[in-house]
């Protein structure tokens, strides 16, 4: 093998040593076990990573569930049946519009992929910010802002204007976008610049599909009068560096946006972007961390075209669209996502890709502004459940032993289960009745409608636990509401109640 082992991904490493082991062996059976030192030398490069999976301490610890979610909304999606494929050229044109696929690829290198993810399509815009990041990888953020700016410019992406200072509004429009490319590799050839973007991409796609299409770059190039004008109005504003070959720009710009990746690949991209530009496949630095904080920047305020406001407010996380029907969506830390299908709505978006990001937010708390500790109406899969049941457990029955009714109240407001047992299946109740907390056992009783009389590992009740202390007070309570309790015949009902008695609590 040409490459260092060490580069490759930590599946095919694995796989690699398997092979040596079965060639130098020469096993009859592939049933035969590996005796414990072969196994060591299968997986000691990969420790750390097993350790993690067995720990559960992914950034997703609970995986499945996830992947299930992900599967529902994918469905969900694919029901819609509006907008046009792009038919500016023929190559975008000949796309089915049925066709739908979502690839994630989280910062650990967890993989799930639906639909038709291994279909390859041109990035077209989704190539703006991979340029844009590799252009301040290689330059640093100061030069490369010397040419384009930084902020939205209210204006279709391939509009002929400028902004105050006759620069670029910002690299996700068309104007951006070719001064970008300028800036690639500057004083190379373009099969130098060209090569080099393509080896790039690889890296941050942990050398998985990334390919060319010839076809779409020569009709981009026919087709591209626009950006001939725009290139030329550049020219004329002497926005390029010193020395620019105009033309030769507009080349390499047509020959990037046909780069092709499949919905795996480019998720594999977008996970770089989220990992801080470390390579989550292959483990490589790729990018900066200063490329990636000014990438994830732009792609947050101007990723969308006119639909960028809309997008950030609603979804609230990076993202690049582009025409083919792709959307390369990254959570921060977490996880990169490419969402694809060719129907197209009036601005320029993937129809079912909007759905799929609006509704993942509305799911899972990635908005960028949702609280992690206290909205409890979002999912978090980045919490481990059992874990977080212990800690939630925990809380609960401390709140109940020092009588904090304040405590229990936020608990019951964020719909925490006021139920939940401990290993000895005691409850909050039987803590406070123990302890002789009578406002803590009116607050479970009347507000949180808990069960008066739930059983520990012992068979003893909340009213057991209040005679064996002589908690007289709290003893009458219990056996008060334990006579008139009712098992509730429509949960959701009694919840609704409860929630309802919650709200009128506050006030007191």
């Amino acid at each position: 093998m040409g490459s260092s082992i060490a580069s490759l991904p930590y599946r095919q490493q694995v796989i690699y040593y398997l092979l040596k082991i079965h060639i130098h062996i020469n096993l009859h059976s592939y049933f035969e076990l590996l005796c414990p030192l072969c196994f060591s030398r299968c997986v000691q490069s990969n420790i750390v990573l097993l350790t993690q999976a067995f720990r559960k301490k992914f950034v997703i610890p609970d995986f499945q569930p996830f992947a299930s979610n992900i599967d529902a909304l994918y469905e969900k999606a694919r029901n819609l049946s509006g907008g046009l494929v792009a038919d500016y050229i023929p190559q975008l044109a000949k796309f089915s519009p049925d066709l739908w696929a979502v690839s994630l690829c989280t910062v650990d290198g967890q993989r799930h992929t639906v639909g038709d993810t291994k279909v390859p399509f041109c990035l077209q815009s989704c190539v703006k910010p991979l340029k844009y990041a590799i252009a301040v990888h290689d330059h640093g953020t100061e030069y490369v802002h010397r040419f384009i700016g930084k902020e939205p410019s209210g204006l279709r992406f391939n509009k002929l204007f400028l902004d105050e200072d006759d620069k670029p509004h910002n690299p996700m429009v068309n104007a951006g976008a070719i001064v970008c490319t300028s800036l690639i590799k500057q004083g190379a050839s373009n099969a130098e610049k060209f090569d080099y973007m393509m080896n790039f991409l690889k890296k941050m796609a942990g050398n998985e599909y990334v390919g060319f299409s010839n076809a779409t770059f020569q009709s981009e190039r026919e087709s591209g009068d626009r950006n001939f004008a725009i290139g030329y109005y550049l020219k004329e504003k002497k926005c390029f560096p010193d020395g620019t070959d105009m033309t030769a720009v507009l080349d390499l710009y047509f020959q990037l946006c046909s780069i092709e990746v499949t919905c795996e690949s480019a998720s594999v991209m977008a996970a770089t972007l989220a990992n801080g530009g470390f390579c989550p496949i292959t483990g490589e630095r790729v990018l900066s961390p200063e490329s990636v904080r000014d990438t994830l920047s732009l792609m947050h305020s101007c990723g969308m075209y006119d639909f960028s406001g809309q997008f950030a407010f609603h979804v609230g996380l990076p993202a690049k669209s582009g025409v083919a029907g792709g959307i390369l969506l990254v959570v921060p830390n977490v996880m990169g996502i490419m969402c694809w299908s060719p129907p197209l709505d009036k601005l320029g978006n993937s129809v079912r890709g909007i759905q799929f990001c609006t509704d993942l937010v509305s799911l899972f708390n990635f908005h960028n502004y949702d609280n992690l500790r206290h909205f409890a109406k979002k999912l978090d899969p980045r919490r481990e459940g059992g874990d977080q049941r212990v800690k939630s457990v925990i809380n609960l029955l401390f709140a109940a032993y020092t009588g904090d009714v304040s405590a229990l109240r936020r608990f019951a407001l964020s719909s925490m289960d006021m139920e939940q047992r401990d290993y000895d299946s005691r409850t909050a109740l039987h803590v406070a009745a123990a302890e002789g907390h009578i406002e803590v056992v009116r607050f479970l009783l009347e507000a949180c409608k808990v069960n008066p009389g739930p059983k520990d590992r012992w068979g003893n009740t909340p009213i057991d636990e209040a005679t064996h202390f002589g908690h007289h007070e709290v003893l009458a309570l219990l056996q008060e509401y334990n006579n008139k309790y009712n098992p509730p015949v429509n949960p959701d009902a009694d919840k609704e109640s409860t929630e309802k008695n919650l709200d009128g609590m506050l006030e007191t």
